[in-house]
């Protein structure tokens, strides 16, 4: 089982990668008049990200070509992971733009900038509530005459702003959904309405296992939800997948043995012997051997051995 160093960057990229995935969403989402525009027949994602080094832990972005009324175009999606308001993003969404314009001039000697239509995906519990377009951050802009203001650089970008959806308001394939309402339930503060709608994910993950192949990021999604719900525990997705798979439940054993080598634990500090034996006791709950327990938690065997009374007593 390979390391994910982003989670939120892999299940948002792993997710849209997968054409008919993004298809729906378009379909499901966009607004009609741009729909009667795009060709959906010939979506192809594109290798390139164009976040910046220091901002990779909040944004994840994907980069679609397709056609736009007849001409190459592209579609870019910045999907907001830490689910903060800024009105910064539509400055930000301009300077990745202009790089992908670069690109198409510098390496492919375009003479012609393609059409490049932005979209941000946002998850907070709040409502989006900052401006939209880039002239809305520009001081004074809605003060002078149109005719002054074609001269300065101006767009609005789609936002999908998941917070007032309700959950029988979110469309699309089995898929689709389990990623909205998962990013939709997050953050939430009330840790039971998320552990129900992981239920439901979870359920929903299992029956497209069974009729599509292939179709699987289960440790991605289990690493995703780790990684962003600071109150979950390992112990707490075993609970649930327990009644669902046996399967799966084996899977959740071996995520657990990675996540202790790798520190992701919650309360896994190096260093520091609290935190390790408080990872230790969450995964002797999960039938994990001592021995086992001891070599990843770097305890020894009689400490383990110590802790395993205390949560039999």
């Amino acid at each position: 089982m390979s390391i994910i160093n982003k989670p939120h960057d892999k299940f948002f990229k792993e997710t849209l990668s997968d054409i008919e995935t993004t298809r729906d969403f378009i379909k499901n989402y966009l607004p009609r008049e741009l729909l009667s525009v795009i060709d959906l027949e010939n979506l192809m994602p594109q290798k390139d990200s164009y976040i910046e080094k220091e901002l990779e832990e909040s944004f994840s972005d994907i980069l679609f070509k397709t056609k736009i009324n007849g001409e190459e175009g592209y579609i870019y999606f910045l999907f907001e992971h830490k689910s903060y308001l800024s009105n910064r993003i539509s400055l930000q969404l301009l300077k990745y733009m202009i790089k992908i314009w670069e690109q198409k001039m510098n390496k492919e000697k375009a003479s012609k900038l393609p059409m490049i239509i932005p979209l941000v995906i946002y998850h907070g519990e709040t409502r989006w509530s900052v401006a939209k377009s880039l002239g809305d951050i520009i001081e004074g802009m809605e003060k002078i005459p149109k005719t002054i203001r074609r001269h300065i650089p101006d767009y609005e970008y789609i936002l999908y702003d998941l917070s007032p959806y309700g959950d029988e308001e979110i469309k699309g394939s089995a898929k689709l959904r389990i990623f909205l309402e998962i990013l939709k339930a997050i953050f939430k503060e009330d840790f039971d309405e998320f552990i129900e709608t992981l239920k439901r994910a979870f359920i929903t993950l299992e029956e497209i296992d069974k009729q599509e192949k292939g179709i699987d990021y289960f440790e991605t999604f289990v690493r995703y939800i780790m990684n962003a719900r600071k109150d979950l525990n390992i112990t707490d997705v075993y609970d649930v997948v327990k009644n669902i798979s046996l399967e799966r439940s084996e899977e959740i054993m071996t995520i657990a043995e990675q996540l202790i080598k790798e520190g992701m634990e919650k309360g896994m500090e190096k260093g520091i012997l609290e935190g390790k034996r408080k990872t230790a006791k969450n995964f002797l709950k999960l039938g994990l051997t001592v021995e086992q327990v001891s070599e990843a938690a770097e305890l020894s065997i009689e400490e383990v051995t110590e802790l395993k009374k205390e949560i039999e007593n």
